[in-house]
């Protein structure tokens, strides 16, 4: 039986400045090769800076409430989605999926999201997934390669956090979700994990760290529950 992988994957990664075609193309030989073997890969996608371009010219123009932010970024997410599924081609499943909470049936060995509605982040779409599915576990990958105890871009002393409870998280970054909002992993998705007993991964960009993790093998990044 294959294990099925549940997957955020940040826009920033995917979109960081234009489309990372290097990080995708690496990302994808990973996926397929284990794809090939053992896994079920259900892939989320985030907005990135895609996303915020579209908020911030949006933004200049009119006054735009948290809503319509969010809906913007959640087009984004979509084009990214949708990208990502040409990418894999035969191996993906031909739709993408938008609402996280109807029935799915796990056709092909890779299944494509985007978000799905505002008021949260595509990490709490993920966890949605992973409910959905029976899973456990939500690898959140992005540019960000564990929690710290504070901002390492403000605080050279600020410290890897390699385990941390959801209470202790939660009280970290807060209760609340604002459109473009940059935390590790979304409080809204935090609350929702935590009541639905998910474990949460926490991991940078590093493509051997995340095979690392698909080979049961020690890896570096945040484990939250």
């Amino acid at each position: 039986m294959p294990k099925t992988i549940v997957l955020s994957l940040g826009g920033s990664l995917i979109f960081p400045d234009s489309l990372d075609k290097k990080f995708l193309s690496d990302f994808k030989k990973i996926v397929v090769k284990y794809a090939k073997k053992k896994c079920k890969f259900v892939i989320i996608c985030g907005g990135g800076k895609l996303a915020r371009n579209f908020q911030q010219v949006a933004s200049e123009n009119n006054k735009l409430s948290n809503e319509e932010l969010d809906w913007l970024g959640i087009y984004a997410t979509r084009i990214n989605a949708h990208i990502l599924k040409s990418m894999f081609g035969s191996f993906a499943d031909e739709n993408v999926i938008s609402d996280p909470t109807k029935k799915i049936s796990l056709k092909k060995n890779v299944l494509i999201a985007s978000g799905w509605k505002p008021g949260w982040s595509t990490d709490y779409d993920a966890v949605l997934l992973a409910k959905n599915l029976g899973i456990k576990e939500v690898i959140n990958m992005s540019n960000v390669d564990f929690v710290y105890d504070k901002d390492p871009k403000k605080f050279k002393d600020a410290k890897r956090i390699e385990k941390m409870g959801w209470g202790n998280y939660i009280k970290m970054v807060g209760a609340k979700w604002t459109a473009g909002m940059n935390a590790p992993f979304d409080p809204i998705a935090a609350k929702e994990a935590r009541k639905s007993g998910i474990k949460v991964i926490i991991i940078g960009k590093d493509l051997r760290n995340f095979e690392d993790i698909l080979n049961n093998k020690k890896f570096n990044g945040t484990t939250l529950s």
